[in-house]
């Protein structure tokens, strides 16, 4: 049984006050805590390493699988595979993330490898938040990887957000697109103090009629690092898109790396990118309205990275 700092952390992770709806699987400390399947998706743990395989069956819509990982026990690592089969023609939604409480000396590390086999004509909305809390010296760290393999007219919606209390991490996301296949990916991210975020992501756009867009929305504060680089590949007759937006507050550093690359003479490719601080006149506007500076600061990278 949870509890009550693992309560918590799922409550941040994954918006549950009580046990989801439809299929889960809820991993704490190292070991999976809870789990249920339903008809039509099945979840089996790994027998050659830690992770467990999710398999939606053909014409799943309407449902949702939670895999959320706390981690409250300072010291403690662990890599976990977990992996995504959908079949053909599903609508579901799949909420994951990781929360790490860390009031100890030692280091705290979950790095999640996460693969998703999307089938043909299937539709996946992806939620996938970090956070950290805890008093403690250790570090809060987290690398997710994740990849996707989308089949024919598929698509699939990737919402990654990390806002508060991870001291390191390192995202990776690779994408192979088939005919008409779409991704969409939504990364939300702020870090503060001395924390440092890498976010990499690398887009195959193989068949033809595939499109992206991939879009990181940021805030650096204090002495934290942020570095983002966004890889749009074209192979074929396609349509590509990455931006890259951050605010950048006192002594922090932000790096924004772009590389496109165009394979066919009908592939479409745009890069955007833009750094740089509050602008002065919308805290002149929130202030005029009562909000002290702080204040304005605050409602105005909220609603940035909404």
């Amino acid at each position: 049984m949870l509890d009550a700092i693992q309560r918590q952390l799922l409550e941040e992770i994954a918006g549950l006050h009580k046990v989801p709806e439809g299929a889960y699987n809820i991993r704490a400390n190292g070991a999976t805590d809870s789990r249920k399947t339903t008809a039509h998706i099945d979840i089996v743990s790994k027998t050659d390493k830690s992770g467990i395989d999710i398999r939606i069956q053909d014409g799943t819509r309407g449902e949702s699988v939670h895999i959320p990982v706390v981690l409250s026990e300072s010291g403690l690592s662990e890599t976990v595979y977990n992996d995504f089969y959908i079949g053909r023609d599903c609508d579901v939604t799949i909420v994951a993330g990781c929360g790490i409480s860390n009031c100890g000396k030692q280091d705290s590390e979950h790095d999640g490898v996460h693969r998703f086999f999307i089938g043909e004509n299937s539709r996946v909305r992806y939620v996938e938040k970090h956070y950290g809390t805890g008093d403690g010296e250790g570090k809060r760290i987290l690398n997710p990887v994740t990849e996707v393999y989308q089949e024919k007219n598929s698509y699939a919606e990737l919402e990654m957000t990390q806002i508060k209390g991870v001291d390191s991490t390192v995202r990776t996301t690779v994408a192979e697109l088939a005919e008409g296949a779409q991704l969409i990916v939504k990364e939300a991210l702020m870090t503060h103090g001395s924390q440092k975020a890498a976010s990499i992501y690398t887009v195959h756009l193989n068949g033809e009629g595939s499109r992206t867009d991939v879009v990181s929305r940021s805030v650096a504060r204090g002495d934290s690092a942020q570095s983002f680089e966004a890889a749009v590949i074209g192979n074929t007759r396609c349509r590509g898109h990455a931006e890259c937006d951050a605010i950048i507050m006192d002594r922090a550093r932000v790096i924004a790396v772009p590389r496109l690359e165009a394979n066919h003479v009908d592939a479409q490719l745009i890069h955007e990118a833009a750094i740089g601080k509050i602008a002065g006149e919308q805290l002149i506007k929130l202030m005029s309205l009562g909000l002290t500076e702080a204040e304005a600061e605050e409602q105005i990278i909220s609603g940035f990275l909404r």
